[in-house]
Order: C-alpha cells, then structure tokens, then sequence
C-alpha cells in the first residue's frame, strides 16, 4: 500500500458563495486535509458542490472565505500568475469531457501541459512521449483525438496531466463519457498511478466507484461528511 505522508493540501473553514440575488452557498465552512501519497474520493449529487470543490483545490476559482495551504504556502495570498505557475507545477486536472484539442495530435495535446515550464519545444516532446508511454499510448502518439476512442482520449487527458510530474492529481467524474468496460481500465490505471505515489482525488456520483478511495467523503449541499466504509453503501 502506498505510504501517506505530511499534508499537501488543506482547506480551512473554505466557503465558497456565488453571488446573486439571491446568493448561491456552493460550499460552506469547508475543513479537508489531504496528504501525499492519498487517494480520496468525493461523491454526491448533481449540484451537491463537488465540481466547485475540485475548481478550489485545483486553483481555479478563490473561495469567499477561508485558507487553502498547499504543501503549507498560503495560496489565498498569491497573485493569479503565481496561481497558475503552480498549478501547471503540481496539479494535474482530468475531466469528464477530456478537453483536447481535435486538430492537435495526442503528443502535442500532451505537450501543452509543459507550456509554462519555459521547456524547449524538442525537451515538450520527448517528456510528452514519455508520458504517453506512461499510459500505454506511446504507438498513439501521432494520432487526432478523432482518431481514437473515448478511453484513448482520456488516457491522452490522463498523460498531459501527469507529464509535469505534479503531486496531486484531480479526477471530475473521469469515466462519466466512457462504457463500463473502458472505465474499468481508466479507474485501473488511476489506481497505479496512485500506488507509485501519486496523491489522488477522485469527484464522482457514483458510490461504486467511491469505494476505490482510501478514504471516502459525501458531499450535500455544500457540507462535507467523512464516510465509513459501512457508510458508503
């Protein structure tokens, strides 16, 4: 089993509200540590705040109010250019709807997630390849992702996630576009990632996928409970 280890992220009393009229509370008073090497999965409903807590822990929206330390650094306090670098540098983000770009092949696709590392374009490349390797696509590198299948566009996604080699890894309902059979796979390769090392979080509706999680936590309206492995069924 992976070794978990000193906190990478921790919300302290998060609130995210949306402004009106009337006003929309997403999240409230909001407290989750998450430490490296852990692997944790957030379920709920449609509309249960999932997707806005995944936005905060991947910098891509502030909260109204509360702390967000990463690997102990503040980052309430950063400048938006600070933000980004960071993200670039640490989190990779997989989403449901993979996000590629259609005219650009899996490995440019891939490279784009070194673009703020100032890397040349032959250095973007070959870490893209390998990235590629990574996720078993290394003979779909010259390929459009109308090319390939869902699982292939996701496994693409997956790489230019990974190729940065950041230490948390942000899963939205990454097998919500995918057949029972190719989401097995995904959640599979997931699971690798995360026993080499990989701090993984995982957004989901769906409880069955849940259970993967070390630890599981639901999410209703905005509150977040801590579940038992009896709790989550």
């Amino acid at each position: 089993m992976t070794h978990v280890g000193a906190p990478l992220v921790e919300l302290r009393q998060v609130t995210l509200t949306y402004p009106g009229p009337p006003p929309v509370p997403a999240l409230r008073g909001t407290d989750l540590v998450v430490r490296h090497g852990e692997y944790l999965t957030v379920v709920g409903r449609s509309g249960s705040g999932k997707s806005t807590l995944l936005n905060i822990l991947g910098l891509i929206d502030r909260p109204t109010a509360g702390a967000y330390l990463f690997e102990g650094v503040d980052v309430g306090t950063m400048r938006e250019s600070l933000r980004t670098s960071l993200r670039a540098r640490r989190i990779g983000l997989v989403f449901q709807a993979f996000h590629l770009l259609p005219h650009r092949t899996a490995e440019e696709n891939v490279a784009i997630g070194l673009l703020y590392r100032g890397q040349p374009a032959h250095r973007r490349r070959q870490e893209a390849r390998e990235a590629l390797a990574r996720v078993g696509l290394a003979h779909r590198a010259g390929a459009t992702p109308p090319q390939l299948s869902g699982g292939e566009r996701q496994r693409v996604a997956i790489a230019r996630a990974l190729v940065a080699r950041p230490a948390l890894l942000l899963c939205d309902e990454p097998t919500g576009n995918l057949d029972t059979t190719t989401a097995e796979r995904i959640l599979r390769l997931i699971a690798e990632l995360h026993e080499s090392g990989l701090a993984v979080v995982m957004i989901t509706h769906d409880r069955g996928v849940a259970e993967r999680g070390q630890r599981r936590i639901l999410i209703t309206d905005g509150v977040l409970t801590e579940l038992t492995a009896e709790g989550i069924g």
